[in-house]
């Protein structure tokens, strides 16, 4: 049986100093579609939870030369927003292939990036898109760049008087795309195998300017793969397409488990990242033609 204090604090001051007066006893709560799965089995322990729901200022999307993302909206707002659309269409995509619709009226983005699962479906868009995050102490804030954020499996950079109460993602350049790709065994469980997530940036001429490819559950953390994005820089990717693929594949570093071998999810991340960088590649080029 769990045994927690819920406290329900209306604004970031009040958050502080309940994790102040409970150290190392409280953990923060946001949709709780983790956590609260986590302490029924023990996986983790906490005596008080700190509820961030009534501060509402965590809450929503801005277009800010980008989109800010408050930390406690929901996937479901994701899905539904006018303003993740275009260059941002993959986080979109991400946000509807995530669990049940039940769930993304639940889960927030702040949750799905700060309890740092390895298979967690945000985190990999978010890398390719150049994210930032933005933690608040009473000490101030900093950012960070996504892809530093995390530093091991449910590990991060977050301190223990720290909030995550942002997500920034900077607008995009022109001829730009990004896109999404997972695999997982069945639509009800929804938890990916293995998931690539692609960005590229074009030149006029077709070739990539630009690329970035960010692997997800065949690592403890989200995991970059600079030798791609370096192997794509100035090619087509007709000419490279093969070449990217079998690099990602040699740069997953998965488990065997339950759902699926070493093996298995390195064949599933080169064909992934075939499907990624082609989606990155197409609407790239319908963006230079808006």
């Amino acid at each position: 049986m769990i045994t927690c204090e819920l406290h329900e604090p209306t604004g970031l001051a009040e958050a502080a100093q309940l994790l102040a007066q409970f150290p190392g006893r409280a953990r923060l709560l946001a949709g709780g579609t983790d956590l609260l799965v986590d302490l029924k089995s023990a996986r983790t322990t906490a005596g008080h939870l700190v509820s961030l729901a009534r501060i509402e200022s965590l809450r929503g999307i801005e277009s800010r030369s980008g989109l800010r993302l408050g930390a406690m909206t929901t996937i479901a707002q994701i899905e539904r927003s006018p303003l993740v659309r275009g260059p941002f269409a993959a986080l979109r995509d991400a946000a509807r292939l995530m669990a049940s619709p039940q769930v993304r009226h639940l889960a927030t983005i702040g949750g799905n990036i700060a309890s740092a699962v390895p298979c967690a479906d945000l985190p990999p868009v978010l890398g390719v898109l150049d994210a930032l995050v933005v933690l608040w102490s009473p000490h101030g804030e900093r950012t960070a760049a996504l892809a530093e954020f995390f530093t091991g499996p449910r590990q991060t950079i977050r301190r223990e008087d720290e909030v995550l109460i942002a997500i920034l993602v900077p607008q995009p350049p022109p001829r730009f795309g990004a896109a999404y790709e997972r695999f997982a065994l069945r639509e009800g469980n929804s938890i990916a195998v293995a998931s690539v997530a692609a960005s590229l940036t074009l030149d006029e001429s077709g070739a990539m300017r630009a690329a970035r490819l960010m692997l997800g559950a065949v690592a403890p953390i989200p995991l970059p793969v600079r030798v791609v994005e370096e192997v794509l820089r100035g090619r087509r990717l007709e000419e490279t397409l093969d070449e990217a693929a079998e690099i990602a594949a040699d740069a997953a570093r998965p488990i065997s488990d339950v759902r699926g071998s070493a093996a298995f999810r390195r064949r599933l991340v080169r064909v992934l990242t075939r499907r990624a960088l082609l989606a990155a590649h197409q609407r790239a080029r319908e963006s230079s033609h808006d």
